[in-house]
């Protein structure tokens, strides 16, 4: 016979030590004690995150490729040309629908022998503004992987670009309530997630960055000292890939292969 299945019954305890070897029984056998729940903070992408949004300057760009109807480059030497363009343009014009629509007419100028006027000004610009009028299309298992994590975590969303644009797609999408904090900054970098943690005391082992860039999201949150959760994503901006980095002790990288994941590991 042995006390709480563990010493000899001949072995005089105290209550404490009784207890507490109870407990280690307890802990030992029932799976249903589990450690205490810590609460986390999700920083959590838009953009290719929670909503389509690269697919359509995908098909505009395709458009606009057609439009040109350049004779002596490909399509693919065009697509490379305008991506140079665009990372200029992205210096002096931050991100959004104006900075593509003036990369699109950068890259007209470049490369046709035609003078761009007000019609093909026009014409050019209607590109940006097909991506304007399209619908917020929610990621699948977005809404309901939201509202599981809004019970029970610190939920904030973090999106690059134009305030104004941002905003209204945040107002459009249904799930602003689901988070605490909407931030809108114009560059995701390592001090941009710094200054989030400074600014609202985050604790850095307790705070995760969600989304589909590893340039953007998943490499800066790394190099501030965050954890990150790299969601990819098939048409994930091409100026937005890069190699993920290793996630260097305290900070930790978790991988998934869609959104509805998270709540499996949070």
């Amino acid at each position: 016979m042995t006390i709480a299945g563990i010493l000899p019954a001949r072995v005089v305890v105290s209550p404490f030590v009784m207890w507490f070897l109870l407990r280690i029984r307890q802990h030992r056998y029932d799976s249903s004690v589990r450690a205490p729940f810590v609460s986390q903070t999700l920083l959590i992408d838009a953009d290719d995150t929670l909503w389509e949004n690269n697919i359509y300057f995908e098909r505009a760009i395709v458009d606009f490729i057609s439009f040109l109807n350049h004779r002596e480059r490909s399509p693919a030497e065009v697509r490379e040309i305008l991506n140079d363009v665009e990372r200029d343009c992205i210096v002096s014009h931050g991100y959004g629908l104006r900075s593509f629509a003036h990369a699109l007419e950068k890259t007209f100028e470049r490369l046709s022998v035609e003078p761009l006027t007000p019609a093909l000004h026009e014409a050019i610009h209607g590109f940006a503004h097909t991506i304007a009028r399209q619908p917020v299309q929610l990621l699948p298992g977005v809404q309901e992987t939201l509202e599981y994590l809004a019970s029970k975590h610190q939920l904030f969303l973090v999106t690059k670009g134009d305030p104004h644009e941002q905003s209204g797609k945040v107002e459009r999408s249904g799930l602003k309530a689901f988070f605490s904090t909407v931030a809108v900054v114009p560059e995701k970098d390592a001090a941009t997630y710094a200054a989030l943690v400074s600014k609202h005391d985050l604790i850095r082992e307790r705070t995760w960055m969600v989304g589909n860039s590893p340039k953007s999201d998943i490499n800066p949150a790394l190099r501030a000292g965050v954890n990150a959760v790299f969601v990819p994503h098939d048409d994930t901006w091409i100026l937005e890939h890069e190699e993920l980095l290793a996630a260097e002790a305290p900070s930790q990288l978790l991988v998934l292969q869609s959104f509805r994941e998270l709540a499996d590991h949070f």
